[in-house]
């Protein structure tokens, strides 16, 4: 069956991957971007490429951000769902020793990445009625001593807020996807005690998967405390 076409960002590993394998047997058509082309180029060949576009991309750069919409909307012909998922993680020393130029990047990626994503998407999902989907954080719901990667995250929580009222009235809907520690390559260990991409790509697809009168606002998902 066919469910339409979804474009995923950060998509060649972690949740994004997670979520395009979850995607992929749902029977969407799929736009797969990211840096690595090699790793999208896999991912592609795993899913079945007859039904995935990957696009090389950095999501600071507005020129291939639109340049990957115009391809999508060339290939499938529609556009009806966006996962901004595109996302870099900090660096330890707080707001008084990290490393400044680390901050620089981080900053455009999830914050001025996402932005660009939704602008030169919300065109197509306007004119389909379509779902946008974004990675924010149990960081960017709580404090964090020194964190300059959880106020990123709190931008993104309020980019959802403010998106949805910009979209009001337009018959689409917006999802924050809110997970805490979850083990993926984003970490050089695995950490204890935490989700799985898996469960988070499962999250998307329950978001996805609602009848078009249920606008899933956001999902924040944490694992479960360990056992005492």
């Amino acid at each position: 069956m066919q469910h339409g076409v979804l474009l995923i960002t950060g998509a060649s590993s972690g949740i994004g991957a997670a979520t395009a394998r979850a995607a992929a047997r749902e029977g969407y058509q799929l736009v797969l971007a990211a840096r690595s082309a090699d790793k999208l180029a896999a991912l592609a060949q795993e899913l079945g490429p007859e039904n995935v576009l990957t696009c090389e991309l950095d999501v600071t750069d507005m020129d291939q951000q639109q340049a990957m919409i115009d391809q999508a909307l060339e290939t499938f012909g529609r556009l009806d769902a966006v996962f901004a998922n595109a996302g870099q993680g900090g660096s330890p020393g707080g707001f008084s020793g990290a490393n400044h130029a680390a901050w620089h990047e981080m900053i455009l990626t999830n914050i001025y990445g996402v932005g660009l994503t939704l602008q030169v998407s919300l065109p197509a999902l306007k004119r389909s009625k379509g779902h946008v989907l974004m990675t924010g954080s149990a960081a960017g719901r709580t404090t964090i001593p020194g964190s300059m990667y959880s106020a990123t995250k709190w931008a993104v929580t309020g980019i959802g807020y403010n998106l949805r009222e910009e979209l009001r009235g337009s018959g689409m809907r917006v999802t924050l996807i809110e997970p805490g520690m979850v083990d993926t390559p984003f970490f050089d260990e695995s950490p204890d005690n935490a989700l799985e991409d898996r469960d988070i790509a499962n999250a998307v697809i329950y978001a996805l998967s609602q009848p078009a009168h249920v606008d899933v606002n956001e999902i924040l998902i944490r694992p479960t405390p360990p056992i005492e």
